[in-house]
């Protein structure tokens, strides 16, 4: 076959593939096959050595024509090609308007979360710092550093959970107490919200654990009344302007004196009803001002300053304002639960 005829049998060749071609990935595969460096039309050049030294230029002139033809071509085939695709990208993902939209369900933050985020917003704004403690710590800083006597009922293995090597999980956020005072130095002004867990049996009233947060204030001069004022100030701002506190005698072994402090039941305004077991008040937290023990175990002269201290528990507080019967409630991730918390 002579060099004429095979450039005519790659042209026919050409267009009968080019024809077939549908996507613009066997385009680029179909250029390669005929314009690349091994492809056919350059194996035709390498043809033009067989041919007379008359005929050379002619039949290479040929030879580049033919290329610019198929690279014409390529170029028209790309751009149809490309067209085509879009359009079909666009017809298969076309939205109907008319179709029902799909519902997102947005994840929410747990209730005690909400709670916690809520007052320490609230204690940040009245000038407390937010400090952290070990869930795990030693039996100093959770009871002997705080003024809990050796024969404390608490120190008991059916009350607190022991590990090895002293240690156990802290009962309450009150082990931050002694860590802040051994790291600074009065002025202190800082809350240290937290879990606690204590060895009880689950019930609709109590958990193996719960949720904290403890504040405490250390300076020159403090006196109850600053606790008093603090306490006020505090609860209007979660519970609300108008509400009213009571504040009755307590023991805490790391305080003294020590109060319980009450607020008019929110649900039935003091006239009684279930959530304040009828008597008008609901328990909100305990307080008083700092053992001088306490201060001494952080290296601190009781001589010099003095501080209050109080803690709450938030799971308490939730209870209180939604009316939630049971506790176990916070921790069994009932999405039907946890959704009515916006």
């Amino acid at each position: 076959m002579s060099l004429q005829e095979l450039i005519d049998a790659l042209r026919t060749s050409f267009i009968q593939e080019l024809s077939t071609t549908i996507s613009v990935k066997d385009l680029d595969s179909l250029k390669t096959k005929y314009l690349g460096k091994k492809g056919s039309v350059q194996s035709l050049m390498a043809e033009l050595k067989n041919c007379s030294p008359d005929e050379r230029p002619h039949l290479g002139k040929i030879i580049n024509d033919l290329k610019e033809e198929i690279t014409s071509h390529c170029e028209n085939s790309l751009v149809r090609l490309q067209n085509e695709e879009i359009e079909s990208r666009l017809t298969k993902e076309a939205i109907d308007p008319t179709l029902p939209g799909i519902k997102q369900n947005l994840g929410r933050i747990h209730p005690i979360q909400q709670m916690m985020d809520k007052i320490v917003d609230i204690l940040n704004g009245m000038g407390f710092s937010v400090l952290t403690g070990p869930d795990v710590d030693t039996e100093y800083y959770n009871f002997e550093g705080l003024n809990f006597a050796p024969d404390h009922p608490a120190r008991d293995m059916q009350d607190t959970f022991y590990l090895e090597n002293d240690l156990l999980l802290r009962t309450h956020t009150s082990n931050v107490q002694v860590h802040t005072m051994e790291k600074y130095k009065p002025p202190i002004r800082a809350i240290a919200p937290g879990r606690c867990f204590r060895n009880e049996d689950i019930s609709a009233r109590s958990h193996v654990f719960f949720h904290q947060i403890e504040g405490f204030y250390i300076d020159k001069d403090v006196t109850f009344a600053d606790l008093m004022s603090t306490m006020e100030e505090f609860l209007s701002k979660l519970l609300g302007e108008k509400v009213i506190t009571r504040f009755r005698p307590s023991y805490f072994p790391f305080v003294e004196p020590g109060m319980e402090v009450d607020v008019r039941c929110t649900s039935c305004k003091g006239s009684g009803c279930r959530i304040c077991k009828h008597t008008g008040w609901l328990e909100i937290l305990g307080a008083g001002m700092i053992h001088p023990n306490v201060l001494k175990k952080g290296n601190i002269d009781p001589e010099e300053f003095s501080g209050f201290a109080w803690g709450m528990g938030i799971e308490r507080i939730v209870i209180l304002q939604s009316g939630i019967p049971d506790i176990r409630l916070f921790t069994q991730n009932d999405i039907r639960f946890l959704s009515q918390f916006t």
